[in-house]
């Protein structure tokens, strides 16, 4: 009998300390926020990433009803801002925002990381994505992608194209690119897409492959040929330029992109309602509009699809890493 006595007063304590963690998760859930959210970027002011935040910021602090605050971290191709993000405190007021190097290319690139992005971080949603445009100077002597890859075949090694800079997602592109196009070219790293995109302008470069806000208003112009965008579809502001998959690289598919990270650990119920405020934004009729009009595709996903997208992309590229031979320090 006093064991029976005993269990009762075990399980009734029991049941007291779950409806008394529900009650707390409840709390915290209707509590959250209640201060403001840092949000490190990982590339330094002025570029994409700031963008997103400024065009969201808006919305998200209406409906949060806390401001998101930007601290830019910027340096070894996103690690230095997301190892921070990785030591924060799981607690939904400390977010990153990593790229694609960062969160997929990285870990094959660089001999040690700071972090395992799988064990470190809780993925929240994508953001966008920002595809790339292969371009090439007037004089080059192609005017579509099979004629470009029959030139650079005739001439192997003689042909230079320009990248955003070693290690980046055009760096990356370019690889593939050439990897199934099966050609040699003379690969100029720059530091960012702008830079390459003039030199080709000026015909110091043959070809490169850049964003689209800095290639878009030359080929209007008529001052840069555009043979192939890399990403999988059309771009509604090239809607006449085909993709690389569609003029000839079966398959082919690159795009720069951006997505909202949290450190592990971080409650569920916060991951969830991040997900669920940034994609409502993303889906804003008026934001995606805006984002469109600055070369980026807004990419709203779910927890789960942005996870299987990461571990995805980071099998690719540790493949086309490997075939090229790319290492940084």
């Amino acid at each position: 009998m006093r064991m029976s006595f005993i269990s009762r007063g075990l399980w009734a304590a029991f049941v007291v300390g779950c409806l008394c963690l529900n009650t707390l998760a409840i709390a915290q859930s209707s509590d959250y926020p209640n201060k403001p959210i840092k949000v490190v970027v990982t590339f330094p002011p002025g570029g994409s990433s700031d963008a997103i935040v400024r065009m969201l910021s808006p919305r998200l602090n209406d409906k949060l009803g806390q401001p998101l605050v930007v601290e830019n971290r910027p340096g070894a191709g996103g690690n230095i801002g997301l190892s921070a993000v990785a030591k924060a405190l799981p607690d939904g007021y400390t977010l990153g925002i990593g790229a694609a190097g960062g969160l997929t290319a990285n870990v094959s690139l660089y001999p040690q990381m700071p972090f395992d992005v799988a064990k470190d971080f809780l993925p929240v949603t994508m953001l966008a994505a920002i595809p790339f445009v292969l371009v090439g100077h007037p004089s080059v002597s192609a005017d579509n992608l099979q004629q470009l890859i029959a030139l650079a075949k005739s001439q192997p090694g003689k042909l230079s194209i320009g990248h955003g800079g070693n290690g980046t997602a055009m760096h990356l592109s370019t690889a593939l690119f050439t990897q199934m196009a099966d050609i040699k070219l003379i690969e100029v790293p720059y530091r960012g897409s702008g830079p390459a995109a003039m030199d080709t302008l000026s015909g110091q470069l043959q070809l490169s492959i850049t964003d689209l806000p800095a290639a878009l208003p030359h080929i209007r112009a008529g001052k840069l040929k555009a043979f192939a965008v890399t990403s999988p579809k059309r771009l509604s502001n090239l809607p006449e330029v085909p993709t690389l998959s569609e003029a000839g690289l079966t398959g082919y598919d690159s795009t720069g992109w951006f997505g909202l990270v949290a450190p592990a650990g971080t409650p569920a119920f916060i991951v969830q309602r991040l997900n669920s405020e940034w994609t409502a934004a993303l889906n804003d009729e008026a934001i995606k509009a805006q984002m469109r009009g600055n070369g980026m595709e807004p990419m709203p996903t779910s927890v789960e699809n942005f996870e299987a997208y990461i571990k995805s992309e980071t099998q690719k590229w540790a493949k086309v890493i490997k075939q090229a031979s790319i290492k940084l320090n």
